[in-house]
């Protein structure tokens, strides 16, 4: 019942999913085990452990389909690990194809709390909470680009090289979280979330010759 609590270890586990595999090559501890348990991880934190939260917090009073809602998103993380998993080194590496489970957990997550703060109950959103759940779940496996910001095509030497502006993003990004982190963490995750379908919407538009 402690929803509140239970969004930040989410969050808390986003942070150091970023930082395991820096500290590996930086340690130069790397290892096919490592790989192994690095997804194993991902799925209970960014599948298993925001479909229970989501359930207890307003899916379960749905009754089967609330169930059904978290199983979807436990399924889709699944895959969406999987594949991942398949198509490193293969994929633009300036890509995510589909929703990141990372960032779905987030969106899920970043609602949970936010409308707690509103004093909003689960119960009185399960509707919108269905919906989210089984929508993050499908970005999770749809084909959607979403922006991976781990290069930019630039030679080596210009990708490590973090611009002056980036850098005041990234300042002003930490102060709002201090200031209000569960409304920051739904507009950001919101944003990113929406990015992948209007990404794909612009180039369905956009016209043939500036694409070609």
């Amino acid at each position: 019942g402690r929803f509140d609590t239970a969004c930040i270890a989410i969050f808390a586990a986003a942070v150091l999913d970023s930082l395991d595999g820096r500290v590996a090559r930086m340690t130069n501890t790397q290892s096919a085990f490592g790989e192994q348990m690095d997804s194993l991880c991902d799925m209970v934190s960014f599948g298993l452990a925001p479909a229970l939260i989501m359930l207890e917090w307003g899916l379960k009073g749905l009754g089967k389909p609330g169930w059904m809602a978290a199983f979807v998103f436990c399924a889709a993380a699944a895959l969406r690990l999987a594949r991942f998993n398949t198509q490193v080194g293969v994929v633009d590496k300036r890509w995510f194809i589909g929703l990141n489970s990372p960032s779905s957990a987030g969106m899920m997550m970043s609602f949970v709390w936010a409308m707690n703060e509103f004093g909003w109950t689960g119960q009185e959103l399960r509707y919108i909470a269905l919906a989210l759940t089984v929508a993050c779940g499908l970005l999770m496996v749809s084909r959607f680009r979403y922006a991976s910001f781990k290069g930019s095509g630039q030679p080596k030497e210009r990708e490590d090289r973090i611009p002056f502006g980036m850098a005041l993003v990234v300042v002003a990004v930490l102060v709002a979280l201090f200031i209000d982190p569960p409304r920051v963490l739904l507009l950001m995750a919101g944003t990113y979330a929406a990015s992948g379908p209007l990404y794909w919407l612009w180039l369905k538009l956009k016209p043939k010759s500036a694409s070609a």
